[in-house]
C-alpha cells in the first residue's frame, strides 16, 4: 500500500467549530476538484475522524481527516498514476481545503484567522 501524504490545514477555530464547518460544507468539495464531475463519499469514522472517497477523471483517491484543536490533518491515498503529481495535489488541498474550512472569514475585515 501507497503511503499516505499528510496535508495540515492550520486554522484557529477550534474543533468543535472546525468540525460544524466541515460537517456543513463537505457537499461543496466537487465543485472544487478539477475535471468537471467529481464524487465524494464521506463518513464520520469517529466524532473527529472523518473518511473520504474522492472519484474523479477516472482515479479515486481516498482522505481522512483529523480534526484537531488548531489543525485538520489531511492523510491522502494517491494512486499510482496520480503519484506524480503530489507537490501540485497537495498545493490544491491546502488551498481549497482552507476555503471550505474559513469560509467567508476570510472577507471579514480584521479577520486574522488562518
Amino acid at each position: 500500500m501507497a503511503q499516505p501524504t499528510i496535508i495540515d490545514l492550520p486554522h484557529s477555530l477550534g474543533r468543535e467549530e472546525a468540525r460544524r464547518r466541515i460537517r456543513s460544507r463537505i457537499g461543496e468539495l466537487p465543485a472544487h476538484i478539477p475535471g468537471g464531475v467529481a464524487t465524494v463519499q464521506s463518513r464520520w469514522d469517529g466524532e473527529d475522524r472523518m473518511t473520504m472517497q474522492v472519484a474523479a477523471m477516472g482515479q479515486e483517491v481516498t482522505a481522512t481527516l483529523d480534526i484537531q484543536d488548531a489543525v485538520v490533518r489531511v492523510s491522502l491515498i494517491l494512486p499510482a498514476m496520480l503519484s506524480f503529481f503530489t507537490g501540485a495535489i497537495t498545493a490544491g488541498v491546502k488551498a481549497k481545503g482552507a476555503d471550505l474550512l474559513l469560509g467567508d472569514d476570510r472577507r471579514k475585515p480584521g479577520s486574522d484567522r488562518v
